[in-house]
């Protein structure tokens, strides 16, 4: 079966919205759970962290590139996570690494943290 490139046009623009509205992810609630780690890259020759979030489905929250794995750089993903999403989550959950815990207790003091190695 052949389908001409203008029939696929056509659905696209009929189907194409509704589509990508399914695809959107939902709306960041109260209940949410962050899961932030980091992790070493070469680029270029050079090393640097890549730090994620990714909430409790799994969906991508943020990354951010950077040169220092510290303090600093945690608090950095906090305070773009909480402008990008727009309110704080219930809980965080992060690998052993103590920077976390001191960026959460700068930047969302109230949050319950919690620390899973594994």
């Amino acid at each position: 079966m052949l389908v001409s490139y203008e029939t696929i046009r056509r659905w696209a623009i009929k189907f194409g919205a509704d589509y990508a509205c399914r695809l959107k992810r939902k709306a960041p609630s109260r209940d949410d759970i962050w899961y932030l780690d980091e992790v070493v890259i070469s680029i270029n020759g050079e090393k640097r962290y890549l730090w994620r979030a990714a909430d409790q489905e799994g969906y991508v929250l943020d990354e951010i590139v950077q040169i220092h794995r510290n303090t600093k750089a945690a608090r950095r993903l906090l305070a773009r996570l909480l402008r990008k999403q727009g309110r704080p989550p219930k809980r965080t959950i992060t690998d052993k690494l103590g920077s976390y815990a001191a960026a959460r207790r700068k930047i969302m003091p109230n949050i319950e943290h919690r620390q899973h190695k594994g």
